[in-house]
C-alpha cells in the first residue's frame, strides 16, 4: 500500500500533503488536550508502540501467488491510544520507512500518511464501535475493525491512484480491495492476539480513549 514517487500526479501529491498537514494540526491539538487533562505520560508508550509496529511491518506473510502482506498497526495503535495518537505513531513509522528504507516515496508521503495514518485508524474506530453496539462482543468488533482498517485504507489508495490517472478506478478498486481483504484477515488476527496478550499479561491496559 506504500505509494512510491511517480505513481501520483504532482497536484494530487501536493494536495494530500496539505490535507495531511491539516489533519496533523487537528490531531496535535486533540492529543495535547488529552495529555494535559489525563495527566499520564503516554508519550513513551506511544514510542514503544511505534517501535513494535515498525518491527512487525518488516515481517511479510504470503497472500496469493506473487503477493504478500504485512501488519499495518493502525488498529493496534488506535486501540491503545485513540485515532489522533495513532496518526502520529503511524506518521513516525512511515517517515522512517520513506527516508531510510525507500518504502514509499517522499513526495507521496502525505498520501501514504493520509491512507494509513488517518483513513485506517478512523475506519477501525468507527467500524469497531458500530459492531460492538450490535453484537456486544468486543473480540469480534476488534477483529472486524482491524480488517476494515486495512480494507478502507486500500480503497483510499485506489482513489488517489485513479485521481492521478495512474490506473482506472474500477479495476484498481477490485484488485486492491480483494488483495487487502485477505491481508485484513491477518491484520485482525495479529491485532487481536497482541492486544489480548497485553491485557492478560497486565503489561499495559488497553485504553478506551474517547478522543
Amino acid at each position: 500500500m506504500h505509494i512510491p514517487d511517480g505513481f501520483l500526479s504532482l497536484p494530487v501529491s501536493l494536495g494530500m500533503i496539505g490535507v495531511t498537514s491539516i489533519v496533523g494540526v487537528i490531531s496535535h491539538r486533540r492529543l495535547k488536550i488529552f495529555i494535559e487533562k489525563d495527566q499520564s505520560n503516554i508519550v513513551p508508550l506511544m514510542g514503544c508502540s511505534a517501535g513494535f509496529i515498525f518491527a512487525a511491518q518488516m515481517l511479510n506473510f504470503p497472500i496469493l501467488a506473487g503477493t504478500s502482506g504485512h501488519f499495518l498497526g493502525a488498529a493496534f495503535a488506535t486501540s491503545l491510544f485513540g485515532p489522533f495518537a495513532a496518526f502520529f505513531i503511524l506518521s513516525c513509522v512511515l517517515v522512517i520507512q520513506a527516508l531510510f528504507f525507500a518504502d514509499g516515496g517522499l513526495v507521496a508521503l502525505g498520501a501514504n500518511i493520509f491512507c494509513m495514518g488517518f483513513v485506517a485508524p478512523w475506519s477501525f474506530q468507527i467500524i469497531r464501535q458500530c459492531i460492538e453496539k450490535v453484537t456486544k462482543n468486543s473480540k469480534i468488533a476488534l477483529f472486524l475493525g482491524a480488517w476494515a482498517s486495512v480494507f478502507f485504507a486500500s480503497l483510499a489508495c485506489s482513489f488517489l491512484l485513479a485521481l492521478s490517472g495512474t490506473a482506472p478506478l474500477h479495476p484498481t478498486l477490485f484488485m486492491m480491495g480483494s488483495v487487502h481483504a485477505l491481508i485484513g484477515i491477518g491484520e485482525g488476527l495479529i491485532t487481536a492476539s497482541a492486544l489480548l496478550f497485553l491485557q492478560k499479561a497486565n503489561v499495559v491496559q488497553v485504553l478506551e480513549t474517547k478522543l
